[in-house]
């Protein structure tokens, strides 16, 4: 096997965020389910939008918030993801490029604008994310570059590509490749309404080891396995996966494997302010882990820290230097 030129390359939904402080009540409103992620049509977009207070806007997107993430960390980071040649298109492409990311997907010159995410919320932190996919539902499988996944020691992809056809296509490309050239491939199942969508494709591909690891949290593994029992779901799960991480808000996550499970716990925060980002943030800091030869449980702590930075703050893209947070607090880097 070749020496690896990235160390992690992500694939994924390239998505403007679009964040706004609101209450319970709008949600309401506007027959939003909280805590989850809605596709919308343009003109459901701008209706939202027109009632929305004072935004913050960010360039976005699942998996390109875990990759600006590993770059945070300090390691080599590429993303995969289609915008169009507009004004948003071109901010999120300096954005990601900003945060140290290799971005080389070639930009669509016709058909719709660059995907937005209308990102509401409350009080509570939890968000509410109404999304217009717009160009990004354009990602083909021309998009993948043989060379680039090849050279990652890991991919890893956001379930949210198994809504458009091609992207679906893309992602099943790029396993294929990657795992052609010995390297590893994760997912990340996204949303339980995503995994209600697709529950028996996404056990496919666990069971057929397209993929090879697995983020979700709680409320995705609960949909996976159509169960109310945690303990339960996660014995189904070590039969299906041959590696997983199910992510448990406050009470940290557990590391699953077919020889045990390994609780971490999460780290202490003083307040949660937006709970956008903090799976995402947490994916990064466990590849980072992994790809820097840490322990399953060294790789959960860093994967802990990054998500408690991010839910401190408004948005999913990291205040602070990663890296110098984990050596701070005495973790791997």
């Amino acid at each position: 096997m070749t020496t690896a030129k990235y160390d992690v390359l992500g694939i994924g939904n390239a998505i403007f965020d679009i964040l706004v402080r609101t209450d319970d009540a709008f949600l309401t409103r506007h027959g939003m389910a909280k805590g989850s992620m809605a596709l919308i049509d343009e003109a459901q977009a701008a209706a939202i939008y027109s009632a929305m207070g004072p935004a913050t806007e960010v360039s976005g997107g699942s998996a390109a918030n875990t990759i600006t993430g590993v770059a945070a960390f300090g390691a080599r980071a590429a993303y995969v993801g289609k915008v169009k040649d507009d004004q948003i298109g071109r901010m999120y492409s300096h954005d990601i490029r900003a945060a140290n990311v290799t971005f080389t997907t070639p930009v669509a010159t016709d058909g719709p604008a660059t995907g937005c995410s209308y990102i509401l919320v409350t009080p509570d932190g939890e968000r509410t994310m109404n999304t217009y996919l717009g160009a990004a539902q354009n990602l083909r499988p021309a998009d993948i570059d043989p060379e680039q996944i090849a050279a990652a020691s890991i991919t890893y992809l956001e379930g949210y590509l198994w809504d458009p056809a091609d992207a679906k296509n893309a992602f099943v490309k790029a396993s294929k490749i990657a795992h052609d050239a010995g390297r590893t491939v994760a997912l990340t199942l996204s949303d339980a309404f995503c995994v209600h969508r697709y529950r028996d494709e996404f056990l496919d591909l666990m069971r057929g080891a397209t993929v090879d690891l697995v983020f979700a949290n709680e409320a995705e593994l609960l949909s996976l396995y159509q169960s109310t029992d945690v303990d339960a779901a996660l014995a189904q799960l070590r039969k299906d996966a041959a590696f997983a991480v199910v992510t448990r808000s406050e009470k940290g996550c557990v590391v699953v494997t077919k020889d045990k499970i390994t609780a971490v716990p999460a780290f202490p925060i003083e307040k949660v302010v937006d709970t956008t980002g903090a799976g995402d943030l947490f994916a990064a800091g466990f590849l980072f882990g992994l790809v820097r030869g840490a322990s399953h449980e060294q790789a959960g702590r860093l994967g802990a820290l990054a998500a408690a930075e991010i839910i401190q703050h408004i948005g999913a893209r990291p205040q602070v230097s990663l890296k110098e947070l984990a050596q701070k607090h005495g973790l791997p880097v």
